[in-house]
């Protein structure tokens, strides 16, 4: 079973998110992120959590931070090479989502449809 760790400032989208996931056969573990409590990323310290997940899907917001977004998802590709990244957001494209040379990242615009999620994760995983 696949391992997702859904990192959303909005716990009912979180919260959602994880059932339509846990519904389609994976198993979500939820974070409130950075917005809601310190975050080891942003400090560029380890996450369990992070480390554990064989996808990651992460609010581009969850900081409630101008660049915050942006810091952690670096600080995310610097920490974790290697782990495939789905970053959502809800209106607008985010040239640092697709600006960046690692390869395991998908951009998602729009609502996080249980459809378009899994989508989105089965395409990350097959970069």
């Amino acid at each position: 079973m696949t391992r997702v760790l859904v990192v959303h400032h909005d716990l009912d989208l979180a919260d959602q998110e994880a059932d339509s996931l846990r519904r389609m056969g994976y198993e979500p573990v939820e974070c409130a992120g950075p917005s809601a409590a310190p975050c080891p990323v942003l400090r560029g310290e380890e996450c369990a959590d992070v480390a554990m997940a064989d996808v990651l899907v992460y609010d581009a917001f969850s900081t409630a931070q101008p660049d915050g977004g942006q810091m952690l998802f670096d600080n995310l590709l610097r920490m974790y090479p290697d782990k495939p990244i789905v970053v959502q957001s809800l209106g607008m494209d985010l040239d640092w989502t697709v600006a960046s040379e690692h390869g395991k990242v998908v951009a998602m615009v729009g609502a996080p449809t249980a459809a378009r999620l899994d989508e989105a994760i089965r395409e990350v995983l097959a970069l």
